[in-house]
């Protein structure tokens, strides 16, 4: 069927689930658990691999770097955890291909820049909703200013924060495909529209997800601001003990999925 040409090419969304090339046409199903954490760090999965007990049952392609999808024995479960990739077409991407090998229940972990003051370094946040200001999302689902997370995986990383005493807010993430192009003006849009926080993936790993009829949620923790009046990384980079503590919670909140 064809499509109807738009004034903006990004907004001309094809149902058609017959795409030329599909992840089933490169991945195959392997012996895999459902539960999936894909996460953002790079130290705190060496560490937990460290720890746990884990086979590294196969390899996902990039252009330029292979992707060891792992799996750990965690608390008496297994678990696939994979190092993430930055940027929303590597989020989508990473849905298609770990539902092709057989993974249906998602948890993500990573950073985020923050837009409100209060949310200091390493304050936790759960993703209700993201605004769509990236371009992989449209090609999943019809276009639209927000997309909500799927509320079951939003309850499992809540009871699992809940779980270990650690506070959290829910709150409207902002997916964006230009880290530098933030501008004040659209800073001042995106809070004036309730956004808490300014990330690269979001938005298109929950509509990836929806498209794939799989859950999907996520956490993430606050690193640098843009709440002030001038950019403050306030070395976010450098706290790995947030991030493997972080990178345990997103593990716990896919047991509960």
């Amino acid at each position: 069927m064809a499509i109807l040409k738009k004034e903006f090419p990004i907004l001309e969304f094809d149902e058609d689930r017959n795409a030329f090339i599909r992840p089933e046409m490169v991945y195959s199903k392997i012996d895999i658990s459902e539960r999936a954490v894909i996460c953002f760090f790079a130290d705190a999965i060496e560490k937990v691999l460290s720890e746990c007990e884990y086979t590294t049952l196969t390899k996902m392609r990039a252009e330029g770097v292979y992707i060891d999808v792992n799996e750990i024995n965690y608390k008496g479960e297994k678990i696939a955890l994979v190092q993430a990739l930055v940027g929303a077409p590597m989020a989508a991407g990473m849905i298609d291909q770990l539902t092709a090998l057989g993974c249906s229940k998602y948890i993500a972990c990573g950073g985020c820049g923050v837009l409100q003051k209060e949310l200091a370094v390493g304050h936790l946040i759960i993703p209700t909703s993201a605004v769509r200001d990236e371009g992989t999302s449209y090609h999943y689902i019809p276009p639209a200013r927000e997309v909500s997370m799927d509320e079951r995986a939003v309850e499992a990383v809540e009871s699992a924060l809940s779980g270990q005493g650690v506070s959290y807010v829910k709150a409207k993430t902002w997916t964006t495909d230009a880290f530098y192009r933030e501008t004040p003006a659209k800073i001042a849009l995106r809070k004036e529209e309730g956004c808490a926080t300014v990330e690269m993936e979001a938005s298109a790993f929950t509509a990836a997800a929806q498209y794939n009829g799989v859950q999907f949620g996520q956490i993430l923790y606050a690193g640098d601001t843009l709440a002030e009046e001038e950019w403050d990384k306030r070395g976010w980079h450098d706290r790995s003990d947030i991030r493997e503590y972080v990178l345990k919670l997103a593990l716990d909140a896919c047991l509960e999925l």
